[in-house]
Order: C-alpha cells, then sequence, then structure tokens
C-alpha cells in the first residue's frame, strides 16, 4: 500500500472522509493534506500522535491491520511492537530528542511505540526524517535508527551521517572537518542544500545513524 492509499484510510477511519476535519485533528491546513496525498507522502509522527490507536507498524510498513492489535493478537514480525514496556527501540519524536539524549523521558509528548530490530542491535531510539535535505540517501517520513555518542569523548567518523542536538534544533546530516578544530562543516546529500560550519560549542548532543527503516 502506498502512503497516499494510507493516508485515504486514516482520513476515511478517523473523519468519514471528511479532509477539513482530519486537517483540524492534526493541527494543520487543509492544503498541507492536499499536498500529502499530491506528494505521496505524509507525516507519520504528526499522524501518530494524533490519531489514537493507529498502528506505528503500519505507518512504517504500510502492511498488516491499520489500527493496533491487541498483544494477544499481534503477529511475531521480525521488526515488531515490542510488548515490554522496556523492552525493544522507542520510535521518538523529534520534538523530544533531547529528552532521549539526557534520559528526561518526561520530555516525551505521547508514550512511543517500541521496536524489536536485529539488526538494528546497539541503537538507542528510532526517530522520523523531515524535510528533503538528505535525499537521496533519506526520504522525508524513513525512520532512522541513532546510537547516542558520549559528549566527554567525542570524535566524528568524517562523512557518516549523524543527529545533532544543536541551538538550531535536531539536525539529520553528514559531518566533515571545519576551518579548525573548533568547527565541523555540515553538510547536506541534496545538492539544493548549501554546506556550512558550525561551532562545536553550539552541539549539545550527537547520535552516529546505524540504519532506516524506509517505506517503499
Amino acid at each position: 500500500m502506498d502512503k497516499k492509499s494510507m493516508l485515504e484510510a486514516i482520513i476515511n477511519h478517523y473523519t468519514d472522509g471528511n479532509k477539513a476535519q482530519f486537517s483540524k485533528l492534526l493541527g494543520v491546513s487543509p492544503q498541507t493534506i492536499s499536498a500529502w496525498g499530491a506528494r505521496n507522502t505524509f507525516d507519520a509522527e504528526l499522524i501518530y500522535a494524533k490519531c489514537v490507536d493507529v498502528s506505528a507498524e503500519w505507518l512504517l510498513k504500510g502492511e498488516g491491520p491499520m489500527l493496533r492489535p491487541s498483544p494477544s493478537s499481534a503477529p511475531d514480525t521480525v521488526a515488531h511492537v515490542a510488548r515490554k514496556s522496556r523492552e525493544g527501540i522507542p520510535l521518538i519524536p523529534i520534538s523530544a530528542m533531547a529528552g532521549v539524549f539526557s534520559g528526561d523521558q518526561q520530555v516525551m509528548e505521547y508514550e512511543c511505540e517500541r521496536y524489536v530490530v536485529p539488526a538494528f542491535k546497539g541503537a538507542d531510539f528510532l526517530i522520523s526524517v523531515k524535510g528533503s535535505s538528505m535525499y537521496p540517501k533519506y526520504n522525508s517520513g524513513d525512520i532512522v535508527a541513532c546510537k547516542r555518542l558520549a559528549m566527554s569523548d567525542l570524535f566524528f567518523q568524517w562523512n557518516k551521517v549523524y543527529v545533532l542536538d544543536t541551538d538550531q534544533g535536531p539536525l539529520i546530516k553528514r559531518v566533515k572537518p571545519g576551518s579548525d578544530k573548533e568547527h565541523v562543516t555540515i553538510v547536506s546529500d541534496n545538492e539544493r542544500y548549501e554546506p556550512f560550519e558550525l561551532s562545536l560549542d553550539h552541539i549539545y548532543h550527537v547520535a552516529l545513524v546505524i540504519g532506516v527503516i524506509r517505506l517503499e
């Protein structure tokens, strides 16, 4: 199922097909909903936060039931929703990312789903990619698995992709050497976005991107 069909199914279920009401439910404009349909995309993180009982696994893969199954009927899949509160990797809204780095779970806007993904062993959290700055490496709506790095002995593997918590907000970018030891160069894969230098003092937390889940 493609994202456009998924979006239509969500709108039909939650607002009986009324796009205007659905836009109010999400807190976005009706034009945003129309644009999602035209581009065959949607903001999975926002929909998950606003639409009660929608399955995060369905949003990620477009397979299985749209609504969360009961624990007794949930399938045993390679990447499945964890049943125990501390099992698996949490899918975190970007707005709560700083809390994930610091361990302050109170900043989360909703109780996140947790996923068991054997290929992402060592990952601390999952977040959704927003925007097109890392296209074609990552598409908006992709889910990336991240491993926290200690700031006390931080060193960058040049040209790797990192999640950076900065004074400009969260960034998912490649990191390359800067003009001196106090700066790094922040690079997007999309050539429309110019690289820029960022002072290490303006980077508060860092995580290495170690994997991605993509909807085709």
